[in-house]
């Protein structure tokens, strides 16, 4: 930018360089006020040609320095925004499927983040997607939200988790994942810009609440998905303590709602007498459309997390998905502000809390009492959500 007196023509074309440089607005502060494109001076020979050539100088001098003074105003505007802070803050939430636990804690996420541009008087854009499952799809959203330069991805479950930490590797955008049962085991700790929540199951808990119920339990099923990393430490676990106690176990796996079914179905005709699923995606999408049967059969199905439990499961103990979501957005928050400098690998959720649906409770004549004096007990009936 040239702010040196210029002859005629030479002036000109300093001016139309900078006013195409800086063209635009840029606000200030809170007052929403603007800087709108500056005029192109490409002619200054406004002043009229009979006027005294000292004082044509004069005016293209104070002409020069009110340009100059004027874009130095643009620069400070622009870089007001103080250190930490955002005018919009952008988050993308990407949800591995659409189930009750996965949306509860995406709205919980959500509503975090609206609470605090009300507390800041900023503005969010979150954005909530579901990859149906399908890892093409995942890896389309993570790399969707890396061009739309998101401040902070948040996928939930442990496959839209592991999609995003490899589709975000080395772009600078920090990743908060949310619900993730074994992080060590499904690759998520050590990585650059990376952190989140887990729910990790305490399996153990839950075998002692079923052999609290029925102390003379004589089989017990096992349904999970072989494609859930979320499943495989905790029916790890379910083997080892029913094989401790010499109870046999049936094992039936499933990957699509008709399989879901078909498996209850298989586990029936096996005559167990009680169900274990862990947090296990694929199971609890599919837990509304099984829940009757297993009432019908007379089998309880305790499930690792309380969503499948308002969904018709028996019983569980685990975290509550509400606290997880508030919990993932406020290190969203700080990873997206702050960075990830400092923070652990993964924050565990405190579990403890038994849930029970008493409708199905009822149906299946037991009484929730025996676990009154185990944990914390909520009651809760069957809803769709």
């Amino acid at each position: 930018m040239m702010v040196r007196e210029a002859s005629g023509h030479s002036m000109r074309m300093s001016i139309w360089v900078v006013s195409q440089k800086f063209s635009g607005f840029c606000p200030m502060g809170d007052e929403s006020l603007f800087f709108f494109p500056i005029c192109r001076l490409t002619n200054l020979n406004m002043v009229e040609r009979g006027k005294n050539m000292k004082n044509n100088k004069h005016i293209r001098r104070i002409l020069t320095l009110l340009l100059v003074l004027a874009h130095l105003l643009v620069f400070t505007a622009c870089s007001s925004t103080p250190s930490g802070e955002k005018d919009v803050l952008k988050a993308v939430i990407i949800k591995q499927l659409d189930h009750a636990s996965l949306d509860e804690i995406a709205n919980a996420i959500e509503e975090r983040f609206e609470t605090y541009a009300t507390e800041k008087g900023v503005q969010v854009e979150v954005s909530i997607v579901s990859g149906q499952n399908d890892p093409t799809i995942l890896k389309q959203l993570a790399e969707q939200a890396i061009a739309q330069e998101a401040d902070v991805i948040i996928p939930i479950a442990t496959l839209a988790a592991q999609i995003t930490t490899g589709s975000a590797k080395g772009t600078g955008i920090p990743v908060v994942y949310a619900a993730i049962s074994d992080p060590e085991g499904a690759g998520l700790t050590s990585l650059e810009n990376v952190t989140g929540t887990s729910d990790a199951l305490n399996t153990e808990f839950i075998f002692r609440m079923i052999f609290a119920m029925d102390p003379q339990i004589q089989k017990v099923g096992l349904l999970y998905s072989l494609s859930e990393a979320n499943s495989i430490k905790p029916i790890e676990d379910a083997k080892k303590i029913l094989t401790e106690k010499g109870v046999p176990f049936v094992e039936a796996t499933a990957e699509t709602q008709d399989e879901v079914r078909a498996a209850v179905s298989l586990l029936q005709a096996e005559q167990v007498e009680a169900i274990f699923t862990p947090t296990d995606n694929v199971i609890m999408a599919a837990e509304l459309s099984i829940y009757e049967d297993l009432i019908r059969a007379g089998i309880p199905h305790y499930a690792g997390a309380d969503s499948f439990v308002r969904n018709g499961a028996f019983a569980t103990c685990g975290v509550n998905y509400t606290d997880l979501g508030v919990r993932t957005a406020e290190l969203a928050l700080d990873a997206a502000l702050s960075g990830t400098s400092g923070m652990e690998d993964y924050y565990l959720m405190d579990g403890g809390i038994i849930t029970v649906n008493t409708e199905t409770a009822t149906a299946l004549g037991l009484d929730d009492s025996v676990f009154s004096g185990m944990g914390e007990l909520v009651e809760v009936i069957t809803t769709e959500d």
